[in-house]
């Protein structure tokens, strides 16, 4: 939709995303992705912590269900949507605007952690898996690469 104002945000999760079901039977994930900005501290020949982003995020249907099984509070995640704006009245009877992050695409940072993709089941209910690992849950690794240090994609394509 032209005039969309999409952003990418990365950071990490501060608490297990909230999964929950409309009255319709939609699911739909409530999350936050706090972003620190790293500045140079000269004085200290370094790096500190700048000023930190809350940004609340939604996503709805499938994608919702996909990140309450893959991510928990402390995942580092790179995610991709709209930001939107809601001004709403609270309770005292004030004028208040928040923001909020309709999640189109989440995944992983790979920067510090790795990865095992399994496809989400669709129509028969069977999972297959992205690459050529066994079809387990998501994992989330801090060591090594796989036994080898090289992915084995076999006959599927690796994107």
């Amino acid at each position: 939709m032209a005039g969309e104002t999409i952003i990418t945000v990365v950071g990490n999760l501060t608490a297990d995303p909230e999964l929950r079901f409309t009255q319709g039977s939609v699911p739909v994930v409530n999350l936050t992705i706090a972003s620190t900005a790293r500045i140079a501290d000269r004085e200290a020949g370094g790096y500190k912590d700048g000023e930190s982003l809350f940004l609340r995020a939604v996503a709805w249907r499938d994608t919702a269900e996909h990140i309450a099984a893959t991510f928990t509070k402390g995942m580092r995640a790179i995610v991709q949507g709209r930001l939107r704006q809601r001004n709403y009245q609270d309770r005292e009877g004030n004028q208040r605007t928040t923001f909020e992050l309709e999640i189109h695409e989440i995944g992983p940072s790979l920067r510090f952690a790795t990865a095992q993709v399994t496809r989400a089941a669709h129509g028969n209910g069977q999972q297959r898996p992205a690459a050529s690992a066994p079809a387990q849950e998501q994992q989330w690794v801090t060591s090594e690469p796989p036994t080898g240090g090289e992915w084995n994609y076999g006959d599927d394509t690796p994107f």
